[in-house]
């Protein structure tokens, strides 16, 4: 017992001090005055799921302001308008470039928002597995097949998330800016029931392609892993910073 309790202390120091090192930034920098990224989380989730992306891109050198909302409770058309209230206190009035980075839903938003405003100092947009074309999994012939669906607990905006024509997705203009997607392609054997390959575990790469993005990226990871993952951090570095994504990266 004393061996076990001794290699669990072991672990927890280890894991601990891997995050501790990788949210430093966020304690110890201050980029006040440099370019500016908004962060917006997906579905389900809050700021805290975003804090790894937060602490690197901080450590790069933006700064960085990362939105919360309440993603399962309101509609679309109200998620927009408190995104946008957060966004134009925060961020656009300063003379600063102003860049975009959402994970899933928080994509979409980003885009909603951006079709509705046009900051001057407006810099690139990166997404991540952002499903641009909609969720299969919000059709409703998935919808009826899964019991107790989680979409239904997940709230009137994750039901709206459809690929068909009425679908939140496709009422987004397409972009005039600039914008990076990425998509993952580590899938899950249930997923794969209601999604076409490649996908990952929530969102098919083909539903996060874009028509008009500038660059295009592949990961092999989760849906959940595209918000924290070291490789992908570095290509939203690169786009932010180049309009392009790197790729002599490892």
């Amino acid at each position: 017992m004393k061996r076990l309790l001794t290699f669990l202390l072991i672990v927890g120091l280890v894991i601990g001090s891997y995050y501790a090192f990788r949210l430093s930034p966020l304690v110890l920098t201050d980029n006040a005055g440099s370019d500016k990224v908004v962060l917006l989380h997906g579905l389900g989730r809050s700021e805290m799921a975003m804090l790894l992306m937060e602490s690197e891109l901080t450590e790069a050198g933006f700064d960085v302001h990362s939105i919360g909302y309440p993603s399962t409770e309101k509609s679309p058309d109200a998620l927009i308008e408190i995104i946008s209230k957060e966004i134009n206190n925060c961020c656009v009035a300063g003379p600063e470039t102003v860049h975009f980075v959402g994970h899933s839903l928080g994509g979409l938003l980003i885009r909603a928002y951006l079709g509705q405003h046009k900051p001057d100092s407006l810099g690139r947009v990166v997404l991540l597995g952002t499903p641009n074309k909609g969720s299969e999994l919000a059709n409703a012939e998935a919808h009826q097949s899964v019991p107790n669906s989680i979409l239904e607990m997940a709230g009137p905006t994750a039901m709206a998330l459809s690929t068909g024509p009425t679908g939140f997705p496709a009422s987004l203009p397409a972009p005039y800016y600039p914008v990076g997607v990425v998509a993952g392609t580590q899938d899950t054997a249930v997923a794969n029931k209601w999604l076409p390959l490649p996908n990952d575990g929530l969102v098919s790469v083909e539903s996060a392609r874009l028509e008009g993005m500038s660059d295009f990226i592949t990961f092999d990871v989760t849906h959940w892993e595209l918000r924290s993952d070291p490789g992908v951090v570095e290509q939203v570095v690169a786009f932010l910073s180049n309009e392009a994504f790197d790729r002599t990266a490892p």
